[in-house]
């Protein structure tokens, strides 16, 4: 039963990495020098994107305690 909570928790947290948009220009912008790459710029979130990042949040530290007791049991 645990092993079937971990795998849906899992695929909802794949599935909501790839609907996060991208924050960055990406690897060419690090290599190039376009784009001004700051990695300590200040990206905030609005709306449904702040929704999405908080429910992926939440679903990888769930993802996390659920293998530790998984393991433990």
């Amino acid at each position: 039963m645990l092993d079937i909570l971990i795998i849906v928790v899992a695929v909802a947290l794949i599935l909501l990495s790839l609907l996060q948009g991208g924050k960055s220009d990406g690897i060419s912008g690090a290599f190039t020098g376009t784009g001004g790459l700051n990695l300590f710029q200040n990206v905030k979130e609005r709306g449904p994107e702040k929704v999405i990042a908080q429910v992926t949040l939440y679903l990888g530290v769930a993802l996390f305690v659920l293998i530790i007791i998984d393991k433990v049991l």
